[in-house]
């Protein structure tokens, strides 16, 4: 039997003001956390290694190709969010309609998406860090205490790292943060957004300014494919939309911010399609920009922004986009972090892991146990990993659940039709949910284009299967038996399957 966990008592767990979360976050806090989560390793990271390797100058059709899919899965996100303003995001709304399950996959998922997106973005960040200090102050970390024990230089040597010291230790400096509270961590990564979106700004000034516009038609090559503005044909647009999706990741965090917005079905829909669509359209600025300044095949270098303007001539320039992208990778950090501590608080709520992970701290009234726990598990990752498939495996992890947050939406309109949120998706009850989970299946396939295969098989593909059959081992050895809905239907006091709460 298929257990459902009873809407009104998901809502009644996040009302509980003496052990729920403090609600503190307004629309443009929001709006800000998701512009903070999406705007970093998109945009300072990943733009060039997509523009050399998958689709050159078409790059921006590939962001608008990620958007759209982002986008659908947005609306769904928006309304089932408003509908059920709790903290768990996707895996809280699969468990009021899917069942415990896919609940549990959804969680496992989550946890996979953002911790692994999280050591990502530190050892990014780390390298940006790395560099500012070279540049700026001719210091060079050595690299025994910069890199994990697998780095390797672009050519291919070992670079002997011990430990990558910088990734661990921001790691650390944000989970201390998020253990201070969320109004505190709010207000910082509002600062810091600010500051970003000036640094990105600056950036489109300057860069315009120096688009030379041969770079959009080069020659063909063996560096430039077929040349033109298609180097790669739709093969490489759609290979580097599902290749810098990740750029998008973010938006769907705010959702796990639901207990602690000050009216959600109002706030959180404006925060989640508010955010979702600045980024959007700095993307493809950048984007335009960037692939117009440099020619693409140039631009597979780890810092391609602050590249762009060197190349240019314009060091200094490049010094104050790394300062930027330091501050953006900051943020993304933040918002990871803090989506993965609010994912397993309310899956300990609901039993299916170890209670000890709903602790809360007595006076600033956040998940402490969950926060340090998994912040010090991302330290040790970004410290001693390699990263090159970790990106595509956190995308993997997202789309699945855009996949299953989109089934939701129809699901809920079903069996709670007396459910009334701050937004709903247009045009009836299947069209855009049922287009959001193709679009999104869509991306899955479309990693086959990356690259990163083995015998044919993406890793990303093969990697999530390994992380889903561990998950379902915990699931049944543990989560089945000591869920809160289990133990209820042992003692009689919850059917198996829920009827629509009237």
């Amino acid at each position: 039997m298929k257990r459902i966990k009873p809407l009104a008592q998901i809502l009644a767990e996040g009302s509980d003001e003496k052990r729920g979360l403090k609600r503190s976050l307004g629309p443009w806090a929001l709006a800000a956390m998701g512009i903070g989560a999406i705007i970093g390793t998109g945009i300072f990271v990943l733009t060039g290694v997509a523009a050399a390797t998958r689709a050159g100058p078409a790059l921006t059709i590939s962001f608008v190709i990620a958007g759209i899919v982002s986008a659908l899965a947005a609306l769904c996100y928006a309304e089932v969010s408003s509908k059920i303003p709790i903290s768990g995001s996707a895996y809280t709304y699969a468990y009021a309609t899917l069942g415990e399950l896919v609940a549990w996959i959804i969680g496992w998922d989550l946890i996979l998406e953002y911790a692994l997106g999280a050591a990502t973005v530190s050892i990014g960040w780390a390298g940006y860090f790395g560099n500012f200090l070279t540049t700026a102050f001719g210091i060079t970390l050595p690299a025994r205490w910069s890199h994990s024990p697998f780095d390797v230089a672009a050519n291919g040597a070992p670079l002997h790292g011990i430990i990558n010291a910088p990734a661990a230790i921001i790691i650390l400096l944000i989970t201390m943060l998020l253990v201070r509270g969320t109004r505190e961590s709010g207000l910082v990564n509002g600062i810091i957004v600010g500051v970003k979106l000036a640094i990105v700004a600056f950036f489109l000034i300057i860069g315009v300014q120096h688009i030379d516009p041969a770079n959009y038609h080069l020659a063909a090559g063996p560096m430039t494919g077929m040349g033109g503005y298609f180097p790669f044909g739709w093969t490489g647009v759609f290979g580097g939309a599902a290749f810098i999706f990740f750029a998008y990741i973010g938006f769907d965090a705010v959702s796990t911010t639901a207990e602690e917005a000050k009216n959600p079905s109002r706030d959180l829909p404006f925060g989640i399609l508010m955010s979702l669509a600045i980024c959007t359209v700095l993307y493809i600025a950048v984007v335009a920009v960037l692939t117009g300044m440099v020619p693409f095949n140039d631009l597979n270098v780890a810092s391609p922004v602050a590249y762009a303007v060197i190349k240019v001539g314009l060091p200094w320039a490049g010094l104050i986009i790394s300062l930027g992208a330091i501050a953006g990778l900051t943020t993304v950090l933040l918002v990871m972090m803090f989506g993965q501590s609010r994912i397993i608080f309310a899956m300990s709520r609901d039993g299916l892991i170890p209670k000890w992970f709903t602790a809360i701290h007595p006076t600033f009234r956040t998940p402490i146990f969950s926060t340090i726990f998994f912040g010090i598990l991302i330290a040790a990752a970004a410290a001693l990993t390699p990263i090159d498939i970790v990106g595509s495996l956190t995308n993997m992890g997202t789309l699945i659940a855009f996949v299953l947050v989109s089934i939701a939406v129809p699901l809920l309109r079903t069996r709670h039709p007396e459910l009334k949120g701050g937004f709903t998706v247009p045009l009836g009850n299947y069209f855009l949910p049922i287009l959001s989970a193709l679009a999104s299946l869509g991306l899955i396939y479309s990693l086959k284009f990356q690259g990163s295969l083995w015998h044919g098989i993406p890793i990303a593909w093969i990697g999530f299967v390994i992380w889903m059959a561990i998950g379902l081992t915990i699931y049944l050895s543990y989560g089945r038996t000591h869920s809160t809905v289990a133990l209820q239907v042992a003692e009689g006091g919850l059917a198996a399957r829920q009827p629509p709460v009237n």
